[in-house]
This record gives structure tokens, C-alpha cells and sequence, in this order.
């Protein structure tokens, strides 16, 4: 069976580091990172005259659903022409709305896919360490407005999303430190093989 696997987290939960190792590892794999999207929206906020922030109310009410419909639109595609694509990105609302991933379940049955959530689980300390460290501009806000920022962030796993019947619905990966991450990563590479027949 075809997959969709979401790789997602609170940001600088090393997300796209953990993404990229597990598209190297798996066969016939479609890697997409909505950070691609970033340039577009860059551009948005440049038209409408509107401070860079991509914690905004301008941000959420006019850009960030769009970056996720077309993200998912794209990856729906692609599952058209490989068995399994994986998507690099928070999905922070969606994995816990779960009339989106009833439907999205749905659209993907038709294409004789599954969905698999990749919950990347890292303290506060760490993901706030590795902000400062990759140094980027979509952060700045965040870090200067951190007890604010974190507030709104839910670090709690989206235990709704798992059916104890179905083995890879919901994979939890550890990425605190590099013992956890090479556990992690050797874990769900088994997991995600063996759902899809190929050990």
C-alpha cells in the first residue's frame, strides 16, 4: 500500500534533518518540505506591505492554510506516480482536527494509500537551543518573544491520531539527543518497511 507520511513537530524539533534521513533510507520516496513555500509568502507579505512574521494574525489569516493545501495537494499528486511520499512540516492544527485526517484518510483510500504521522518529540530546552543555532529569519520573532511564542505551542503528543490495530499510524520519534535520535530512526525505518512489505 502507498503511503503519505507526515513528518511533524513544534518547530526546530529537527524536523527536516529527521525527513531527509528518512527519505535517504526508504525506497521510492517523494520528498516535500513546505519551507519550499516560504518564497511565496515571503512575496505576500511584501505586497501587502505587512511586517515579516510568520507568527502573525496577517500570517495565519492569509497565508498558512494555503501553504498546507498546497503542500498536501502536491504530495496527493505525486502518490499518483510513487509509493509513498513524505511531507516535512508542523502540521500543528491539522493533526489535531480530526474530521481533517478522517477526510484526508479518506481522499488518500481512494488512492490505495495509508497515512502515517511522524511525531518528533523534543524537550522545550532543545528545540528553543537549536532556534538560536540554524539562525533564521522566520524565527526571529519567536526568539524575541519566546514565553509568548511557546505559550501557543502545543508540545503534547496527538495520541488521538493512534489505533492500537494499526501499527504505523502513529510513530513517535525521540530527538533530544543523538542516542535518541539513532534509536528512533533505525525503529521507524523497520516499522515503515515492514508495513510495506519490504523485509
Amino acid at each position: 500500500m502507498k503511503k503519505l507520511i507526515l513528518v511533524t513537530s513544534p518547530p526546530a524539533s529537527g524536523k527536516t534533518y529527521i525527513a531527509k534521513k528518512l527519505a535517504e533510507e526508504l525506497c521510492h520516496v517523494v520528498y516535500l518540505d513546505k519551507d519550499t513555500l516560504i518564497k511565496l509568502s515571503k512575496q505576500i507579505f511584501i505586497i501587502a506591505g505587512e511586517e515579516y512574521n510568520r507568527s502573525s494574525d496577517f500570517f495565519n489569516e492569509n497565508i498558512r492554510d494555503y501553504e498546507y493545501e498546497t503542500i498536501v495537494a502536491i504530495a496527493l499528486e505525486a502518490l499518483n506516480y510513487d509509493d509513498i511520499v513524505l511531507i516535512n512540516a508542523p502540521f500543528t492544527k491539522e493533526i489535531r482536527d480530526l474530521n481533517y485526517i478522517k477526510n484526508l484518510k479518506a481522499i488518500l483510500k481512494e488512492k490505495n494509500a495509508s497515512l502515517v504521522v511522524i511525531w518528533v518529540e523534543t524537550s522545550i530546552d532543545v528545540t528553543q537551543q537549536r532556534m538560536i543555532e540554524r539562525n533564521s529569519d522566520r524565527d526571529t520573532w519567536k526568539l524575541a518573544n519566546w514565553d509568548e511564542y511557546i505559550a501557543g505551542i502545543n508540545f503534547d503528543i496527538p495520541i488521538a491520531l493512534d489505533n492500537p490495530y494499526v501499527k504505523d499510524d502513529l510513530l513517535i520519534f525521540k530527538n533530544s539527543s543523538d542516542e535518541e535520535f539513532e534509536a528512533s530512526l533505525t525503529k521507524t525505518i523497520n516499522i515503515l518497511e515492514e508495513s510495506s512489505g519490504r523485509k
